[in-house]
């Protein structure tokens, strides 16, 4: 089959998604939906694709677990769902390249360009991952390890070699609190195709690269994943390296795990006028790695002055006091300032924060922009 026709069977997807790219299918939802709803509705739930979406036959399906376990299997769908118990976590899944285009507009950045809005949240349920490790007799109290997942995505890219992969230290994986699953549903309903149907990994507090859809494999191993997309990609760099002198950092530099804090502003939308004078609420999402955002700072003044916003009750938490899910905040003003720059940054309880400076922590795949987030709002007259 040709790369063309691979594409022949994809999934009906909304019209209004901001299309970053057609082939993968690479989507983000508009802000103000992502702002509405604190459980992302399904449809709106931003597509990350490296390859044709694959169409599996539920009834035929089984996933391998091998590798350094003492009983290795392959397990079905209905063996997944019969044997282990059921979880359910609320967990926001963020693109390592979200707000990518704010990085490329410094400077040229290789990979898909996204906005604000690669990423959403959603209610998974599944099995833990680290039941079915213990069940096939994993090493699960060796830190040195790492479990390596494989998904069914037919890439067609050569290096791509075995498919989309990625893996994520035992010390995660194995932690009943770290709350991994392999997720069969999302927001009460079998998975869609574009989101791993008929199971996906599903890691709270990393980016989104580490939770394979379509899983075809777990492989227990003495080191991280081979894949292209654990070796090869979703790493920052210093700003100083760029494709000339790239090859002497691939291997020394750590491939990317955790989620830094992140904040963004969703309303107004970039370039929206408001009218000077006018009542207006600023507001937006923030998230960290499963630690509790404690504060987002606003300023109208481009970061001369701040005050701090209303975060919204009602993060949900997973174990042991994890929050994985984002934390919505807003911010009312009385008589707008336009024309305005609005900043927003910040700060998770523990004490981690956003850098100010685009420029610090550009790197030149695009990833990790967690930087202040600005949005110029021209003035427009109140009558």
């Amino acid at each position: 089959m040709s790369e063309v026709d691979s594409y022949a069977r994809e999934p009906t997807r909304r019209h209004d998604m901001t299309v970053n790219a057609p082939q993968p299918y690479n989507a983000e939802p508009p802000v103000e939906i992502i702002r509405s709803h604190y459980v992302t509705p399904t449809d709106y739930f931003y597509v990350r694709n490296h390859a044709p979406v694959p169409d599996i036959n539920p009834h035929k399906y089984k996933f391998v677990v091998d590798g350094m376990v003492a009983k290795p299997r392959e397990v079905s769908l209905h063996e997944l769902k019969a044997k282990y118990t059921h979880h359910t976590v609320m967990c926001t899944l963020m693109c390592a390249g979200n707000r990518r285009t704010e990085m490329s507009n410094l400077k040229t950045v290789k990979g898909v360009g996204w906005g604000n809005a690669a990423l959403s949240n959603a209610i998974w349920k599944g099995v833990r991952l680290c039941d079915v490790l213990e069940d096939v007799g994993a090493e699960m109290d060796n830190p040195h390890l790492h479990v390596d997942f494989y998904g069914g995505d037919p890439c067609v890219e050569e290096n791509y070699k075995k498919g989309y992969g990625s893996s994520i230290p035992m010390s995660k994986a194995a932690d009943p609190q770290g709350d991994v699953i392999l997720a069969f549903e999302m927001n009460g309903e079998p998975l869609p195709r574009d989101h791993g149907f008929p199971v996906r990994v599903i890691v709270p507090g990393y980016i989104g690269a580490r939770s394979v859809k379509w899983l075809k494999s777990i492989t227990v191993k003495s080191d991280e994943s081979e894949s292209f997309f654990q070796r090869r990609d979703y790493k920052v760099f210093l700003p100083s390296v760029n494709w000339d002198n790239v090859n002497d950092w691939w291997d020394r530099t750590p491939s990317l795990a955790g989620l830094s804090v992140q904040a963004a502003i969703t309303n107004p939308k970039l370039s929206e006028a408001i009218a000077t004078g006018s009542s207006y609420t600023v507001s937006g999402y923030a998230l960290s790695g499963g630690n509790r955002i404690v504060r987002v700072d606003i300023s109208l003044d481009g970061g001369k002055s701040w005050q701090t916003a209303r975060i919204f009750p009602g993060e949900e938490k997973g174990h042991d006091n994890r929050y994985w899910a984002w934390a919505f905040w807003d911010f009312h003003v009385d008589q707008f300032p336009s024309p305005c720059e609005i900043v927003c940054k910040a700060l998770d309880i523990g004490n981690n924060g956003m850098p100010d400076d685009l420029a610090q922590i550009w790197n030149l795949r695009g990833v990790m922009n967690n930087s202040w987030h600005h949005v110029s709002v021209p003035a427009k007259s109140k009558y």
